[in-house]
């Protein structure tokens, strides 16, 4: 395998993440043309966007599998090529059905690219000896920003979404093609399973990713609401706590490897879990409307390098393989961004909002609760482990 502590694959792996952000966020300003050019209502709506879903949760199981035997790059040269090929596709798509194949060809795209672009940049930052995940990371928040203004700002002049999605997709390509000869060569390993049930470690990496990302759907879905209903923002200003979260999660990973390399993942996951709770603390009983927005602010700048860690630690566990147990983690993660909104309303109905937010911020205790698990050294007892998963070759 080629060395992966060169500028060359740094500067792939942060494409790869930026195209993936980039390549969702030109997505959804397209929504509500989608549905306007089938006719159909919220539900057919709620069911074609559901594809997208199940096309990315598919594909990620897949690319656990397929990473664990032939490594990262071809399954990111594919996922982001997929992005950029069918979002033109997506505004064409003239009945449910096709728009439907169509969003889960996109998903399936999104998903394997997700869980390869970790994996790589796992090995890169292991050749790298120094954190470089938040980074990463950062550049996913980077390229969904850049994405929706793009895509916002050629509707507002009226391109047209087909246009718009060329011109988006014709950057995709552009970035791909820079990024694919910098891709880490990877040797394929015949003997590595194919599939791994996770457990123990692997599988507690898997819910606090589920917890974390939860927090950040039902942010995304529920704040607005949850500030105009208790009368703090009118209506018109109501997007502007997931505004304030956004930018301090994006500013927080940006700092994220700095940080991580003076303090640690322990201190990262002790004092973000904390941080992040107060800011729960802080949104939910400040009598003040300026005091408890800023308690975005901290659930954002805490949660923010949370995830890297994780996936840090699922790259460098001897539970399981690497490709394996990453895929996992992106899977769950994903999986707590499908349900969040969803557990928020329900449990919402019987509490109320505010009650709904109280239980995220239980549920993000667990960061910082087992932060010491997450990051101790790994006994010999962990190798064994992994040695018996070899045994589960399909």
């Amino acid at each position: 395998m080629q060395s992966a502590d060169r500028p060359e694959t740094r500067l792939a792996t942060r494409l790869a993440f930026l195209i993936a952000g980039f390549g969702l966020a030109c997505w959804a300003p397209l929504v509500p043309f989608a549905k306007a050019r089938l006719g159909v209502d919220d539900g057919v709506l709620g069911i074609l966007l559901l594809c997208l879903g199940l096309g990315s949760v598919a594909a990620m199981l897949a690319t656990g599998m397929l990473s664990a035997r032939y490594g990262s790059k071809p399954i990111i040269i594919a996922g982001g090529l997929g992005l950029a090929l069918t979002l033109p596709i997506l505004t064409i798509a003239s009945t449910p059905f096709t728009l439907g194949i169509t969003l889960a060809v996109f998903g399936a795209s999104l998903g394997s690219l997700d869980v390869a672009m970790n994996i790589h940049a796992v090995e890169v930052e292991k050749g790298a000896g120094r954190p470089l995940m938040s980074g990463f990371h950062a550049l996913f928040s980077i390229g969904g920003f850049i994405g929706s203004l793009l895509v916002t700002l050629l509707l507002s002049v009226h391109a047209g979404p087909l246009v718009a999605t060329l011109l988006s997709s014709a950057l995709m390509v552009l970035a791909m093609v820079v990024a694919w000869p910098r891709l880490l060569r990877t040797v394929p390993s015949e003997d590595a399973p194919l599939f791994a049930i996770p457990r123990s470690f692997v599988l507690l990496l898997a819910v606090l990713a589920a917890i974390t990302f939860l927090v950040e759907g039902a942010i995304l879905d529920w704040s607005a609401l949850l500030l105009t209903t208790q009368g703090r923002v009118e209506a018109s200003h109501g997007g502007l706590g997931y505004m304030l979260f956004a930018i301090a999660m994006t500013a927080g990973r940006l700092a994220g490897d700095t940080i991580t390399a003076k303090l640690g993942d322990r201190a990262i996951m002790l004092w973000g879990g904390l941080v992040a709770v107060a800011g729960f603390v802080v949104l939910l009983l400040s009598p003040i409307a300026i005091l408890a927005m800023s308690g975005f602010l901290l659930i954002g700048l805490g949660a923010s390098n949370i995830v890297p860690v994780l996936f840090r630690k699922g790259g460098t566990q001897t539970v399981m393989p690497a490709g394996l147990a990453v895929a996992a983690i992106t899977m769950c993660g994903y999986a707590g961004v499908l349900i969040g909104p969803a557990s928020v309303g329900f449990v919402a109905n019987h509490v109320g909002l505010p009650g709904s937010f109280w239980m995220l911020a239980i549920l993000l205790c667990a960061a910082p609760l087992c932060a010491g698990i997450v990051t101790r050294p790994q006994g010999q007892e962990e190798a064994n482990a992994h040695r018996s998963y070899r045994s589960v070759d399909t």
